[in-house]
């Protein structure tokens, strides 16, 4: 089955909703004016229920079908946030607010989620209820562990749930998905350095943090190649390093941060361990000490297999059978539905951005031409899942 005839419909408004939104970025929890709007807009499309304020600042609606004898309930989730990045797309509705934008499409994803909000309380032809989630902090703020924690499944009798995301390089109007380990584990690694700090010209008196810093980040890149199984994933990487004020002196201190990704439980336990040990041992080669802190972030993003195969069979619904990728490369890019997915049953897709600039880069745009695909799998995922 195409696109909805009245999904199609919709595309001005969701457009606009869309544009407004990006227009107007916020971060992390701190997503007021956004979950305003979607609580507002909820009210009057006439949902049952729209409860703001879970998870800090998340938004939640409720439509019940009018079908009879269906019980079930069903979650689909968007998330709000923005993240701190000038914009540089020259759009005329581009960012107002200097230093934010929305630069991973969030702001298309609520829209398409609003879109379908209006369109199934307007036909409500399922049985069952649709539970819409709009959450904040994904961007590094962990807002679906705290959705999760404010009682999000249990509080709505959530049985399954169900998110999306936009991918650039892949083909407008086509889907993305694959059972298992989709998306990685993402942890935060910080490294701090001491060493003896001293006179450039006088090394020898000295141990040079700069020097241990710079070894460590070296050994660490063995950690993947050596360690690892090869038939499996991992990545390090340092991405900053601290060091120093001045051309003539060597300091005392010094500090590495970065991050390591993994797609299964054993790859993440072996790194921590390795990055702990590796670390220490080659402070210790250079007469320095180095103390990590390691922690745990966002886990695996596992689909489960029933539902992923069901998700699929609605975007080829959608899409047309050739235009379903079911095996999907999974990617090192981590994403906080994964604890929704710890939760309950479910499956994260990805659509199509088409030809775009990548995520989390200053010129990227959400393609309002994905709305009437994402839109339109949000409602046929609905209807079907909930037949009665």
């Amino acid at each position: 089955m195409p696109i909805v005839n009245r999904v199609a419909d919709l595309h001005k408004d969701i457009t606009g909703w869309r544009r407004d939104f990006h227009a107007h970025p916020e971060l992390q929890f701190d997503v007021h004016r956004t979950a305003g709007a979607v609580a507002e807009l909820l009210k009057s499309f006439g949902c049952d229920e729209v409860v703001p304020g879970i998870g800090k600042t998340g938004v939640v609606g409720v439509i019940r079908g009018r079908k009879p004898g269906g019980k079930k309930v069903i979650g689909l989730r968007a998330d709000m946030d923005a993240l701190p990045l000038e914009e540089e797309t020259g759009l005329p509705y581009a960012s107002t607010v200097r230093g934010k934008m929305h630069a991973c499409g969030h702001d298309g994803h609520t829209a398409m989620l609003l879109g379908a909000a209006r369109y199934l309380a307007e036909t409500r032809n399922f049985a069952g209820t649709a539970v819409v989630i709009f959450q904040p902090a994904e961007e590094g703020g962990g807002g679906g562990l705290a959705m999760v924690k404010d009682g999000l499944m249990t509080r709505f009798g959530i049985e399954e749930v169900y998110g999306m995301h936009n991918y650039p390089g892949l083909p407008l109007g086509q889907f993305a998905i694959r059972p298992g380990s989709m998306m990685a584990a993402a942890d935060h690694i910080e490294i701090a350095i001491e060493g003896k700090g001293g006179h450039a010209a006088r090394p020898h008196l000295s141990i040079d943090t700069v020097l241990v810093g710079a070894q460590i980040i070296n050994q660490l890149q063995s950690i993947v190649s050596r360690n690892v199984d090869p038939l499996d994933c991992g990545v390090i990487s340092i991405c900053m390093f601290q060091a120093g004020h001045t051309d003539n002196v060597i300091p005392q201190h010094a500090r590495l941060r970065g991050t390591a990704r993994s797609l299964t439980p054993q790859v993440r336990d072996l790194l921590q361990k390795r990055i702990v040990e590796v670390v220490e041992g080659t402070a210790l080669l250079y007469g320095a000490r180095a103390n990590v802190t390691y922690h745990r972030g966002y886990p695996v993003l596992i689909n489960h297999d029933r539902e992923t195969s069901f998700a699929a069979g609605v975007a080829r619904e959608i899409a047309g059978e050739a235009k379903v990728d079911t095996d999907v490369a999974p990617v090192m890019g981590a994403e906080d539905f994964a604890y929704m997915l710890e939760e309950r049953p479910g499956a994260f897709i990805f659509v199509g951005n088409g030809d775009s600039a990548g995520l989390h880069h200053p010129a990227y745009n959400f393609n309002d031409d994905v709305i009437p695909f994402g839109t339109s799998y949000w409602v046929r995922l609905t209807e079907t899942a909930l037949a009665g």
